[in-house]
């Protein structure tokens, strides 16, 4: 097979704005693998854990591990709440598995996860799982390695973020800032970007978390007042076709900001390399309004 749903994608131009997991609540769990293509149902975990994790509603449940390495013994654990500008991250080390399955969703949203402690160090969080798409693997997987060999500690592959045409993809913590057509040195200059308190404008896909509106929107005043700091352009509230933001100058005065933001159906395409069937998702369009 020779097409390439993130060669497809890239070549003619589609958006990424507006293309961020909209997910609020995350629980990242370490398993080493091999993954399938349903990773929850078709990994090595064992299965009362996996129907407990699959039964977590409102909580979007991802495998990770290490890039290139596939050890034995305790497994990391990270639960991730959506809070202001960003999330809250615990961690924990499990010495087993088993110890998930008094966990509750409310618990995860809580990061009251067992033995979990506050975790305000960076998390790049690459998708490499070939058996969803093969972009994913072909491309997330160099991506994975460079950042590892820059931040040992903070990367990890993971098992599904969403548009595979768009590979490779990351998601970075505690920001949510995901990004999208990475290649390995792009990859390491945009999360240097990303540990300095800069968003990369020309990969960011939007903040994970916020509505694809909110997200479009916030992107457009981003790149529109060339205010690249994290903190610099906040989504306060949406509403119908509109977006209210909090924007902060480089002369620290901070101004309201409102948008209005519509879409419509984008081009046809392959959502996938394994699936012929063609999607039109939406493209944003965002205007400025007094």
């Amino acid at each position: 097979m020779t097409f390439r749903c993130a060669a497809a994608s890239a070549a003619d131009g589609e958006p990424l704005a507006g293309t961020a997991p909209t997910d609020d609540t995350w629980l990242l769990v370490e398993q080493p693998g091999p993954w399938g293509r349903k990773a929850l149902r078709e990994s090595d975990l064992p299965p009362e854990v996996a129907a407990h994790l699959g039964g977590l509603r409102g909580v979007r449940v991802q495998l990770v591990r290490r890039p290139g390495r596939r050890p034995d013994g305790p497994r990391h654990v990270f639960a991730a709440r959506r809070e202001g500008a960003g999330y809250a991250v615990t961690a924990a080390l499990l010495p087993d598995l088993a110890a998930l399955l008094g966990t509750t969703a409310d618990d995860v949203a809580r990061g009251a996860l067992p033995g979990a402690t506050p975790y305000p160090d960076p998390l790049w969080l690459v998708c490499t799982n070939g058996r969803r798409d093969l972009c994913c693997a072909e491309l997330g997987r160099p991506v994975a390695q460079a950042l590892a060999e820059r931040w040992p500690g903070a990367t990890w592959e993971t098992t599904h973020l969403g548009g595979h045409r768009f590979s490779a993809t990351l998601l970075a913590l505690p920001s949510g800032v995901a990004l999208g057509r990475l290649d390995p040195d792009g990859a390491v200059e945009a999360c240097a970007a990303l540990a300095d308190g800069q968003v990369p404008l020309g990969v960011a896909r939007g903040a994970a978390g916020l509505p694809a509106a909110a997200q479009a929107a916030e992107l457009h005043v981003r790149a529109t007042t060339g205010l690249t700091a994290l903190d610099a352009v906040r989504v306060l509230a949406t509403g119908g076709d509109e977006v209210v933001l909090a924007v902060t100058g480089g002369d620290g005065t901070e101004e309201l900001v409102r948008c209005r933001v519509t879409s419509h159906p984008g081009a046809a395409r392959r959502q996938s390399c394994g699936d012929e069937k063609t999607g039109a998702a939406p493209v944003w369009e965002v205007v400025t309004v007094p």
